[in-house]
């Protein structure tokens, strides 16, 4: 009898250091997050100070491709991380540098960009120790080839593009996002391959070794932090196999790995993309965490299975149901439920990057596809050797305790722990996005509870409406949170508010329009979305030459409070007009606002005065001032005796 309790508390307390091991290296990272006041920081507008692009393509030349070049120069004191920067084990560091071309032009990129100049290196001991830094200082020109359509003009072709990245000092860093307009030019002198970018596909010993610490590498990203949360749920498909018969429990092992490499077949086609023709940039290792759908669906994701193992709702695919006893986990679980754990734990480990891996992903940059689905299969492999063994050999985790309430808990367990998870993604979010993010995880939550509600017993009516009514409700709450409050480009050309701003746009006989706004205003974002920031008032606006001033009230600012002050009024939203012609009346638009009344107003103002006509309203208007002035009498000193005159 003791026996069997002490294996149980062994195993508990197993758990439990699986679960702190989890929290503790999600949570460290959000200390270096550029939204935190990590590391990174700056602002986009200072990009350009630190970075300027030049950019140029050659034409065919006999056996030799087109060639695109960029290039950059970089401000003294700061650097760009190069291409092939690499990441730590869970899968933090610096912003690479990342360069595609504007779909839709009469070009192909036919291989991925180069650094001509070689970077720096150093081992960081700061942000990320023990890991390679590879900066770019003063210049560095990156190039790849290309292939022009037939029928292109090169004198007349301009090739599109951006650059993206980080360029840093040694306190902060400046996110880049530079576009760029390559024309036909001379090129660049291009420095033989060394002998480590001579080695071909054809070396079989170096390919050998690649798939080695590939399979090495992936055996070891199942104890990388993004899949721990999995790797639990994994353990009580493990107990609740116990017992089963042998070839059934490989058959579920087998459709997890299937699962797992199916995914990893994705990623080498993206990381292949540009060679294979079916994309314009290659997505290496993790890069899908750069992309703001992807990061906020897998959010929505986690989100949503952490509610699942919390049992507000049951995931209805069986092998992945959380059900509410632990006993029905047997009946249910399924081949189709084993593939979907394997897909969502390959997705979840994406971020991470383990030992080995970073050399190994770096190796498929100069490689043909096949040498890249050989590098991502072998990484598959190494991964699933786990579950391989387990399901060839069951009585290998007979050390587990047979199925009991003990799941029902930890299942419950690794439902904060995906909360947790929730958290670290949210780190990887533009500060921007957090509140339409956050709200469309409110929708999903009703959703889930909607489905909850309903039991699984209930006629198949009032399940598939609750199924219906939940997407739609979800849907339309997170349609709505990133239409409403996702930034948006900006219809105005909005210049921030000051008093010295507005009175220089004045002088200058400028109609002008203040929009006194705040980001915790929900009526002045309706404002600036529905009636303000609109195509017919920018079209107005440029017509009548209108300066527009941004009054961010979004923080304590006297400045704005005294300025709303004498417009007599104390809170907002507020937009006020000032006419070009100062002896006119200020016109004050409080509330809420159609684009109507905006353009109404704006015509009342009418347009900016031209400087002789600005000059002699600015004359007419402080006349009577003046008038006033030399009529009144002359104030006495300070400790004076007032005159008879003065007391009368």
């Amino acid at each position: 009898m003791a026996q069997p309790v002490l294996r149980r508390l062994l195993f508990g307390a197993a758990i439990t250091a699986l679960v702190a091991a989890h929290a503790s290296a999600q949570l460290p990272g959000l200390g270096r997050s550029p939204l935190l006041g990590g590391r990174l920081g700056g602002t986009l507008g200072a990009s350009e100070s630190r970075v300027t692009l030049k950019a140029e393509f050659t034409e065919p030349a006999g056996d030799s491709s087109a060639l695109l070049f960029i290039t950059a120069e970089i401000a003294p004191g700061y650097h760009v991380y190069a291409i092939d920067q690499g990441k730590t084990a869970d899968g933090e560091g610096p912003k690479e540098t990342t360069i595609s071309i504007a779909e839709g032009q009469p070009v192909k990129l036919l291989g991925p960009f180069k650094a001509i100049q070689p970077p720096q290196t150093h081992i960081d001991q700061k942000a990320w120790p023990g890991l390679e830094m590879r900066e770019h200082v003063d210049e560095v020109t990156w190039y790849a080839p290309i292939e022009l359509a037939a029928d292109a003009n090169a004198a007349d072709l301009v090739i599109n593009g951006a650059l993206s990245g980080s360029a840093c000092d040694e306190s902060s860093c400046v996110m880049l996002n530079l576009e760029f307009a390559a024309h036909a030019g001379t090129g660049m002198p291009i420095p033989p391959p060394t002998a480590a970018a001579e080695q071909t596909p054809a070396s079989h010993g170096s390919l050998l070794t690649v798939a080695l610490y590939g399979l090495l590498g992936g055996l070891i990203l199942n104890l990388m932090p993004c899949v721990l949360p999995v790797i639990g749920l994994k353990v009580l498909s493990f107990a609740e196999q116990g017992g089963r018969a042998r070839a059934k429990v490989f058959r579920l092992n087998l459709a997890y790995v299937a699962g797992l490499l199916s995914v990893f077949l994705v990623l080498a086609t993206l990381a292949a993309g540009v060679q294979l023709g079916i994309a314009n940039e290659s997505l290496g290792w993790g890069e899908l965490y750069t992309k703001l759908p992807f990061k906020v669906a897998m959010t929505a994701l986690v989100f949503a299975m952490a509610l699942s193992f919390l049992g507000v709702w049951e995931i209805p695919i069986p092998g992945f149901a959380s059900s509410h006893h632990a006993m029905e986990l047997s009946r249910q679980e399924g081949p189709f439920g084993a593939f979907c754990m394997g897909v969502f734990t390959t997705l979840l480990a994406t971020p991470c990057s383990g030992p080995f891996l970073g050399p190994v992903f770096g190796y498929t940059l100069s490689q043909p596809p096949g040498v890249t689905y050989l590098v991502f299969g072998s990484v598959g492999v190494g991964m699933s050797l786990p579950y391989l063994l387990i399901g060839a050999f069951p009585s290998l985790v007979s050390w587990l305790p047979k199925p009991g309430q003990w799941m029902e808990t930890l299942k419950h367990l690794l439902g904060f722990v995906l909360l947790a998870t929730v958290v670290w993604l949210f780190s990887t979010l533009g500060a921007d996005y957090f509140i339409p993010t956050l709200a469309t995880l409110f929708g999903i939550w009703f959703a889930c509870w909607l489905i909850g509600y309903v039991p699984a017993y209930a006629p198949m009516k009032s399940r598939v409406a609750a199924w219906v009514g939940g997407v739609v409700v979800a849907s339309l709450v997170g349609f709505i949170s990133f239409v409403a409050l996702a930034p948006s480009e900006s219809e105005l050309p909005w210049q921030p508010y000051s008093p010295q701003a507005l009175a220089a746009a004045r002088a200058e006989g400028k109609t002008v329009l203040v929009d006194f706004t705040a980001n915790w205003c929900w009526t002045c974002k309706t404002n600036s979305k529905f009636a303000i920031n609109r195509k017919q008032v920018k079209q107005l606006v440029e017509k009548n030459d209108v300066v527009t001033l941004l009054a961010d009230w979004s923080d304590q600012n006297d400045t704005i409070k005294q300025a709303l002050a004498e417009l007599n009024s104390r809170s907002i939203p507020l937009l006020a007009i000032y006419p070009a012609d100062p002896s006119r009346e200020v016109i004050v638009l409080p509330d809420l606002l159609t684009p109507g009344k905006v353009l109404e107003a704006l015509d009342q103002a009418g347009p900016s005065l031209d400087q002789p006509n600005a000059a002699m309203a600015n004359e007419t208007s402080a006349a009577p001032f003046e008038q006033a002035d030399a009529a009144a009498p002359e104030a006495p000193e300070f400790g004076a005796m007032p005159t008879d005159t003065a007391v009368r």
